[in-house]
């Protein structure tokens, strides 16, 4: 089944610089910059000083905004760093900053990710107001499964129960009986009562959990762009090149790169990885500004960065967020039938996770 259209309603970024220079000074300012080194010193190992003197004037525009709005910007952690470290509030993968915005006291919430994630977050907090940058920013897995996919998938396993990924639509979300995310799969699936379990919708994230599972696992074949470009050659090639370094894969990557990896784990897993472990040198098998937004945490490791980049992310910019919490535009909604659907099926997921001691 071909992915479905895109949400649409993205604005020329010509239009958008010129409708905000009306409204906010936003010429490169190297002393503005100097003068946010505290903000700055979080990605100068990633960001020119040049760089950061055009980022300036947007970030401190974005941050004052947000307090008049009583706004919070959730990044993703494949956002650039000028947006992971510059202006969020809360960054994470996407299940954890839809929990954790059900949290903050806050009216707006501004999405730096992809626009299944902002349908999360409306799910989630259905009360506050819910900003997407770019309306365009979609998400290839996702799109590659809709509700109708799921019940194609009940008609050819009777009775097995449909376990989705949260990476997926309010629409699939409110089809299937449970959600689960990259870190918890296996226990998710192996929770269930049937001996088959359905996931939907990426085949490899389903086949490296059939490859731990005691259970029959059966998939739609949907996958993530930027993950299945990654080849279990290219990662032998990489370590014979340099022995030292440790590979670490999501396990949206095939089965074959997964095997070839020192450690596997969602993007927070990852990050805890690295953190508790420091290896001297490590390559992250996954999309490339993730290895940008910890490097300064972590001077004493050597990235190597195997770049392949997500381009519904990297639709996301400072001007685009800037423009939607001056004009309040690009809110998303979430019909209510849907929602109160697909919010059972993640809270299911989250109940079962606290009961499994997740």
């Amino acid at each position: 089944m071909p992915p479905k259209p895109q949400p649409t309603g993205a604005k020329p970024l010509l239009d958008i610089t010129t409708k905000l220079s009306d409204h906010y000074d936003l010429a490169p300012n190297p002393d503005l910059a100097a003068s946010m080194a505290d903000i700055y010193d979080r990605m100068d190992r990633v960001v020119s000083p040049a760089d950061w003197a055009i980022y300036a004037p947007y970030v401190k525009a974005i941050n004052d905004l947000k307090r008049e709005r009583n706004a919070v910007v959730l990044a993703h952690n494949y956002m650039t760093p000028e947006i992971f470290h510059g202006i969020s509030d809360v960054s994470g993968d996407s299940l954890q900053l839809a929990i954790e915005a059900t949290k903050v006291d806050a009216d707006v919430i501004v999405q730096c990710g992809v626009h299944f994630m902002a349908e999360t977050s409306k799910i989630l907090s259905p009360e506050k107001t819910v900003l997407m940058p770019d309306m365009s920013a979609g998400c290839s897995l996702a799109e590659s499964i809709t509700a109708e996919g799921v019940e194609e998938m009940r008609a050819k396993y009777p009775g097995a129960p449909v376990v989705s990924y949260v990476n997926t639509t309010a629409e699939v979300k409110a089809a299937s009986d449970i959600c689960c995310t990259s870190s918890n799969a296996v226990q998710i699936v192996d929770a269930m009562e049937s001996d088959t379990v359905i996931m939907t919708p990426d085949q490899y994230l389903a086949l490296n959990v059939a490859n731990h599972s005691k259970k029959k696992v059966v998939f739609w074949e949907g996958s993530c762009i930027v993950h299945e470009l990654y080849t279990a050659d290219d990662l032998k090639a990489y370590r014979e090149y340099d022995p030292e370094v440790k590979i670490i894969a999501h396990p949206e990557c095939t089965p074959a790169v997964v095997a070839e990896s020192d450690f596997t784990g969602s993007t927070s897993g990852i990050i805890k990885w690295v953190h508790d472990n420091k290896p001297k040198k490590a390559m992250l098998i996954t999309e490339c500004s993730m290895a940008s937004n910890i490097a300064d945490e972590l001077p004493e490791v050597d990235f190597a960065k195997p770049c392949n980049m997500c381009p519904y992310m990297k639709k996301i910019s400072l001007e685009k967020v800037l423009y939607v919490l001056h004009t309040m535009e690009n809110q998303v909604e979430v019909d209510a039938d849907v929602a109160e659907k697909a919010r059972l099926s993640v809270q299911r997921m989250i109940d079962l996770s606290q009961k499994l001691g997740l």
